[in-house]
C-alpha cells in the first residue's frame, strides 16, 4: 500500500515537472519571438513612410506620368522608319525596246526584277500641330507636378498620424500613471483611516468613504491601460510592427512655445499647402485644355521623306541608278469639324471656371484651418501656464491634509479632495500639452512643410 502511495506521488511530481517545463519553454519561445524596439519619432515617421501603401501606389504614379511626359515629348521628334524586304516573282513582263541585236541594253518602262531586294528608309516630321503637341507637353507637366503635391500631402498626412500616435501614447502612459499615482495615494490613505478606526479615532464614516474612494480609482486605472495597449496596436499597424514587439518610445511629451503671426502662415500656406496647389495645377489644367480643344480646329502640316533603293543584286543595290526618293508637305485642314471643336472648347471653358472657384474655395478653407490652429494653441497654452502654476500648490496641498489627518486636525474628505485636486491637475496639464504638440502638427500640415524649430518657423 505504501509503494502504490509513493508510486502515485512520483507520478503527479513528475506531471508537475512536465507542466513547469512546457510551460517554461512557451514562455521562452514567446520572448524569443517578441522584439525590444526602441523608437524616436524621427525613426517612427521613417518606418511610416516606408510601409504606407497609399504612398507607395503614389510613388509608382508618379513613375507612370514621368513615363507620359516622356511620351508627350516624343511627339516633337521625327518618326524614323527602316524597312527590307524580298520579293520574288515567276516572270517579269518586258515592256523594254530593243536596241539591236547585240545590245545589251533596253529601252522603255522598268517593271521589276525577278528576285528583287529593297532597302529603305522614311521620315515624318511633325511641323505644326494646330498646337496640340506643345498643349499636351504642358499638359504631362502639370500632371506630373500634381501628382509629386500629392505625394507630398500624402507624407504630411501620415507625419501628422504618427504624431497624433506617438504623443498620444506618451499621454497615455502619463494618463495611468497618474492614475496610479491616485490608486496608491487612496489605498494609503485607507490603511490610515483604518488604523485610526481600530484606535477609535477616525469614524465609520471616514472608512467607508476612505474605502469606497479606491473602488472609484481602480477603474480609471483599468481604463488607462486599456486606452494604452489600443493605442500601441494602433501605432505598431501604422509603422509595420509585429503586435508582439515591444516598443520603448525615447522622447518625451514636451512642448516649445512659438510665435503665432496669423498672416505670416496664410502667405506661407498659399505658397506651400499642397492641396491648393494642387487646385492651382486643377485651373492652369484648364486653361491648357482649352488649348488642346481649339487645336482639333486648326490644320496640320507635316514634312514627309522617303528613300529606297531596289536591285536583284545586294552587292551592287546602293547605287543612283537604283535609287528612288520623294519629299512632300502634308496639310490637313479638319473642315467639317467646326462645330465639335466649338462644343469642346466650351466644354473646357467651363471647367476651367469649375477650377478657379474650387481654387477660391480652397484658399478660404485654409485660412479658417490656420484660425483654428492658432485658437487651439492659444487655448492649450494658456491651460499650460495655469495648470504649471498651481501644481506645486496642489502637491503640499495634499502633504497638508495628510499630516493634519494624521495628527487628528483634518478630516478625511479633505485629503480625498486635494488628492483628486492633484491628480486632475496633472491630467489637465498633460493634455494641454499634447493638445499644443497636435496643434502645432496640424498647422504644420495646413502651411505644408516641417517650418518649425525651436519655437520659431522658416520657410
Amino acid at each position: 500500500m505504501e509503494c502504490l502511495f509513493k508510486r502515485d506521488t512520483f507520478k503527479i511530481v513528475l506531471m508537475v515537472l512536465v507542466c513547469l517545463l512546457s510551460n517554461v519553454i512557451l514562455l521562452y519561445a514567446e520572448v524569443k519571438k517578441s522584439r525590444r524596439v526602441s523608437l524616436s519619432f524621427k525613426k517612427a515617421l521613417q518606418l511610416a513612410f516606408k510601409h504606407n501603401r497609399d504612398i507607395a501606389v503614389q510613388e509608382n504614379e508618379i513613375r507612370i506620368t514621368e513615363a507620359k511626359l516622356l511620351e508627350a515629348k516624343g511627339k516633337f521628334l521625327p518618326q524614323i522608319d527602316f524597312d527590307s524586304s524580298y520579293i520574288h516573282r515567276d516572270s517579269v513582263m518586258n515592256l523594254g525596246l530593243s536596241q539591236g541585236k547585240d545590245s545589251d541594253k533596253d529601252l522603255g518602262v522598268f517593271v521589276g526584277y525577278e528576285d528583287e531586294k529593297s532597302v529603305g528608309i522614311s521620315v515624318k516630321q511633325p511641323v505644326f500641330e494646330g498646337g496640340s503637341n506643345m498643349a499636351n507637353l504642358r499638359q504631362a507637366k502639370l500632371e506630373l507636378e500634381m501628382q509629386r503635391e500629392r505625394l507630398r500631402a500624402l507624407r504630411l498626412s501620415v507625419e501628422f498620424e504618427t504624431k497624433r500616435l506617438y504623443y498620444g501614447i506618451l499621454l497615455a502612459q502619463d494618463s495611468e500613471r497618474i492614475a496610479e499615482e491616485l490608486l496608491n495615494q487612496a489605498k494609503s490613505h485607507y490603511e490610515i483611516v483604518k488604523k485610526k478606526f481600530k484606535e477609535g479615532t477616525a469614524s465609520k464614516f471616514d472608512l467607508f468613504q476612505a474605502k469606497v474612494q479606491v473602488s472609484k480609482v481602480f477603474p480609471k486605472v483599468v481604463r488607462a491601460e486599456n486606452s494604452k495597449k489600443f493605442i500601441i496596436s494602433e501605432f505598431k499597424k501604422l509603422i509595420g510592427l509585429k503586435q508582439e514587439d515591444y516598443i520603448v518610445l525615447k522622447d518625451e511629451l514636451t512642448y516649445s512655445f512659438i510665435d503665432l503671426d496669423e498672416n505670416r502662415f496664410l502667405e506661407i500656406a498659399y505658397k506651400r499647402n499642397p492641396e491648393l496647389i494642387i487646385k492651382s495645377l486643377n485651373v492652369k489644367l484648364g486653361r491648357n485644355n482649352i488649348s488642346i480643344a481649339k487645336a482639333a480646329s486648326r490644320p496640320h502640316i507635316n514634312v514627309n521623306f522617303n528613300c529606297a533603293y531596289r536591285s536583284d543584286d545586294v552587292t551592287d543595290m546602293f547605287n543612283s541608278r537604283h535609287n528612288n526618293w520623294n519629299v512632300g508637305v502634308v496639310v490637313s485642314l479638319p473642315l467639317f469639324d467646326r462645330f465639335s471643336a466649338k462644343a469642346k472648347v466650351e466644354k473646357a471653358k467651363a471647367r476651367y471656371s469649375q477650377a478657379e472657384l474650387r481654387e477660391s474655395d480652397n484658399k478660404r478653407a485654409i485660412a479658417l484651418s490656420i484660425k483654428k490652429a492658432l485658437l487651439d494653441l492659444r487655448q492649450a497654452q494658456v491651460i499650460i501656464k495655469s495648470q504649471k502654476e498651481v501644481l506645486k500648490e496642489a502637491e503640499e496641498a495634499v502633504k497638508i491634509a495628510e499630516a493634519r489627518y494624521r495628527n487628528g486636525v483634518g478630516r478625511g474628505i479633505d485629503v480625498l479632495d486635494a488628492q483628486v485636486s492633484l491628480s486632475q491637475i496633472k491630467n489637465n496639464l498633460s493634455q494641454a500639452i499634447y493638445d499644443y504638440v497636435m496643434a502645432e502638427s496640424y498647422l504644420n500640415k495646413v502651411v505644408g512643410g516641417n517650418l518649425f524649430m525651436e519655437g520659431k518657423y522658416e520657410e
